[in-house]
């Protein structure tokens, strides 16, 4: 699988106003092995699987940023996602509340006091093909902010095994 890093594409939901202030921001694109599926189930093929080390590791860190004052995922959350039969704005997508859904495009995320992040999930068509761009904004609000999504805030490249 040939993964590229790319910009965020003109047709995401993310706003350019959005990706112009933030801190941090990325954008990967690989193919879509199987453009017949759903965006939700694309979603999940990328970020349903973590393995128990990492989920436990996440735990941790969830721990120690609920004491720094960030809102974050609960144990439920993580060790066992929800999947829901239909989602919209809102609803949560395995531990992030949905800021937007479309027929090819999730943005899930998070705001807090000290930072804000969005996860894309994005089908987009390449010619003939389709291939799937996932992008990462974080945006932060203080220093305390700036530092967790500097030192914290993994590359998703992770997602596709780079």
């Amino acid at each position: 699988m040939q993964v590229i890093e790319c910009d965020v594409p003109s047709g995401s939901a993310l706003s350019r106003e959005l990706i112009g202030n933030a801190h941090f921001h990325d954008s990967y694109r690989a193919p879509l092995a199987r453009p017949e599926l759903g965006i939700v189930d694309i979603f999940f093929a990328l970020f349903g699987h973590t393995p128990l080390w990492m989920k436990l590791l996440l735990i941790v860190r969830n721990a120690a940023a609920r004491l720094a004052g960030l809102e974050a995922p609960m144990v439920a959350e993580i060790m066992r996602p929800k999947v829901s039969e239909t989602y919209g704005v809102g609803d949560k997508i395995g531990p992030w509340p949905i800021f937007f859904i479309g027929d090819n495009e999730i943005v899930a995320g998070r705001n807090n006091r000290h930072m804000d992040f969005r996860l894309s999930v994005l089908k987009a068509t390449d010619g003939d093909a389709m291939s799937v761009v996932v992008s990462t904004i974080c945006t932060v609000h203080n220093a305390f902010g700036k530092s967790i999504c500097s030192s914290s805030f993994p590359s998703i490249a992770m997602a596709f095994g780079r």
